[in-house]
């Protein structure tokens, strides 16, 4: 007598499985984002003249960036080579509390323009210097993702036409633009 039901085969599965699977993952990969070229960078940093203070100005900010107002980078070159990082704002107006927060930075090409910036070990952020002004003004920090982006100067604001000009550079980096916001600063104008 035949049994009136089949014994469970696991290996029968197999073939029908993997082809779901490559079926999705070919799917995933119609459906991605197509490839795109890295952001511009500076052709060369000199390290000790980009060091001090940095206003941001305008950024596509990250979670720890919400609300900040008077937002300064300031970079320190120690006698390794890396770069010490403070990153200090008001939360949330301009008489709210401080909030400081240091990484480390660790410069990954000759031309000293891309950085692997070390927030908690051993995880290292992209950091890209994509503009700097020839008289170390002004820049902008960008990522080969597009997710963040900072444009910041010495001083706590710049002329107009300066950031529309750095605004359009971004643009032309494959920024949405509109997600980029003015940071607040008390010296602005």
């Amino acid at each position: 007598m035949k049994p009136l039901y089949r014994k469970f085969d696991p290996m029968r599965l197999a073939p029908p499985a993997s082809l779901l699977a490559i079926a999705a993952l070919a799917g995933c990969a119609i459906m991605s984002e197509p490839p795109r070229d890295g952001v511009a960078l500076a052709p060369k940093v000199d390290l000790p003249r980009f060091m001090g203070d940095w206003y941001v100005i305008a950024n596509i900010p990250t979670f720890l960036e919400k609300g900040a107002h008077n937002a300064k980078d300031s970079y320190q070159l120690d006698p390794d080579g890396s770069i010490a990082t403070t990153f200090t704002f008001n939360a949330d107006g301009f008489n709210g509390p401080v909030k400081s927060y240091t990484s480390r930075g660790f410069v990954l090409n000759a031309a000293n323009s891309v950085w692997g910036q070390q927030y908690i070990w051993p995880v290292r952020a992209d950091y890209r210097v994509s503009y700097l002004s020839a008289d170390y003004s002004q820049t902008v920090i960008a990522r080969d993702k597009r997710d963040y982006v900072w444009i910041m100067a010495r001083t706590p604001s710049i002329p107009e036409a300066d950031f529309e000009r750095l605004k359009a550079f971004v643009g032309a980096q494959g920024y949405d633009v509109n997600l980029l916001q003015r940071v607040p600063q008390a010296g602005r104008k």
